[in-house]
């Protein structure tokens, strides 16, 4: 996998952890950081919680899916980056003095 391949698997990741770490397991969770967020190895994942390399990789694996399974389902990621592109284009739009865009950006950051 090229470099820029990973990176944006990582960014993904973290994107969806934003959206959906509530509705994983605390070890989940613990794995996710650990290795996404601590950019830890997965040796030193395995070190820290007590348990073989393969595990830690096993257990990333299958809740990095389980996100990705409730995206497909409840599309928030999705959402979320649509409302950050129409908040890019009401900015633009803004730069043109448009009086009611001011409200609408302020009514798009409290959703």
């Amino acid at each position: 996998m090229a470099k820029e391949d990973a990176l944006a698997k990582k960014e993904q990741v973290i994107l969806l952890m934003d959206c959906y770490r509530d509705l994983l397991t605390d070890k989940q969770n613990e794995y996710l950081t650990l290795y996404y967020e601590e950019d830890l190895s997965l040796s030193e994942v395995a070190d820290d919680m007590g348990v073989s390399r393969t595990a830690v990789y096993d257990n990333i694996k299958r809740a990095v899916k389980t996100m990705e399974n409730y995206e497909k389902r409840l599309g928030l990621l999705e959402k979320h980056v649509e409302r950050l592109e129409l908040i890019e284009k009401l900015k633009a739009e803004n730069d043109k003095r448009h009086d009611e865009i001011d409200a609408y950006l302020d009514m798009l950051k409290r959703i």
